[in-house]
């Protein structure tokens, strides 16, 4: 997997008469137990109001019931040790650097503008490693938004919401 970027954009909202599409970087457990990365991308946009007499714009609602929503300070230097994911999240770096390491050897560095998915809530261990390795890259803090769900929104699949 490619560490500095996510898939190609179809359309990244410069075509007004196209629906956008959004890249991400989706972690799950493959059929080997194993956590894995995949870049894909999540389609399905289509022009809605926000609300309060706003001018549509494109829109993807999601599906699933969330169960929290944090904000997260990841310390320079920062490792977390490997765990699964708590539960499926969606996690969206706002200001900094971090990476995901996965038991099949990926590895993904992501900033501002980059989104993941985190869904390898059930591997096995293999060699005293579980989930993914994650952890600060640079010389500043990397502060998050976690949306994390009640349960998954999608089977544990390469392209979940295709």
């Amino acid at each position: 997997m490619d560490t500095t970027t996510t898939a190609p954009l179809d359309n990244d909202g410069r075509d007004a008469d196209a629906p956008p599409t959004l890249p991400f970087v989706h972690m799950w457990t493959g059929l080997d137990g194993k956590s894995r990365l995949d870049e894909s991308v999540l389609r399905g946009f289509g022009m809605q109001s926000v609300g309060g007499g706003a001018d549509p714009q494109w829109m993807r609602p999601f599906p699933g019931e969330v169960s929290a929503v944090l904000f997260a300070a990841l310390p320079v230097r920062w490792v977390g040790q490997w765990h699964p994911s708590p539960h499926p999240q969606w996690v969206i770096p706002l200001r900094g650097r971090w990476f995901l390491e996965t038991q099949d050897g990926s590895r993904v560095e992501m900033g501002p503008g980059d989104i993941h998915f985190g869904q390898d809530t059930d591997t096995t261990e293999v060699d005293g490693k579980a989930g993914h390795l994650s952890g600060t890259v640079g010389d500043e803090p990397c502060l998050q938004v976690l949306i994390q769900f009640a349960t998954s929104p999608a089977g544990p699949t390469a392209h979940p919401f295709g």
